[in-house]
C-alpha cells in the first residue's frame, strides 16, 4: 500500500489550515494592514482597523488610525464620536471633549451612546461634558 505523501508547508491546503487556526481578528488585522499599504486612504478599512487595534489592547495604535480616518471624513459626526471615545479611553480628556463637541456640531445626536458608552466614562463627570449634554438635550 502506498504511503500518503506529506503536504508541503507552502501548499494551498496547508495555508488554508494555518489560516483557519488563527483568530478572525488576527486575520483581519493582517489583511487590513496589507490592504492599507496598497490603498492608504481606504476609509472603511481604516475605521475597521482602528476598532481591531483597540480590541486587541492597542488603543494608542487604534487612535492613530482613527485620526487618519477622521482626516478623510472631516464632516462625519460618527467618525468624530469614535475618535472622542478613543481619546477618552487614553485619558486625553481635553481632546476627547473637543472632539465630542465637534461630533455634536456635525449632527451627532445619540444621547444614549453619550450616556452609556463605557469608552466615555473618563469624561462624564467633567463639567464640559455635562454642559455639552445640556446643550444637546435643549436642541
Amino acid at each position: 500500500m502506498p504511503t500518503p505523501s506529506k503536504r508541503s508547508p507552502s501548499s494551498p491546503d496547508s495555508l488554508v489550515a494555518q489560516l483557519s487556526q488563527r483568530p478572525q481578528i488576527d486575520f483581519e488585522m493582517d489583511f487590513f494592514e496589507a490592504l492599507l499599504v496598497k490603498i492608504p486612504d481606504f476609509a472603511e478599512v481604516l475605521h475597521a482597523q482602528a476598532e481591531n487595534l483597540s480590541v486587541k489592547g492597542r488603543p494608542a495604535d487604534g487612535l492613530k488610525v482613527e485620526e487618519r480616518y477622521v482626516r478623510l471624513r472631516p464632516r462625519d459626526s460618527t467618525a468624530h464620536y469614535n475618535l472622542a471615545c478613543r481619546y477618552a479611553v487614553l485619558q486625553k480628556r481635553d481632546q476627547a471633549l473637543s472632539t465630542l463637541r465637534r461630533a455634536v456640531e456635525l449632527g451627532f445626536r445619540d444621547v444614549r451612546s453619550l450616556t452609556r458608552d463605557a469608552d466615555l466614562a473618563s469624561i462624564r463627570k467633567d463639567p464640559r461634558f455635562r454642559q455639552l449634554m445640556s446643550e444637546l438635550k435643549a436642541k
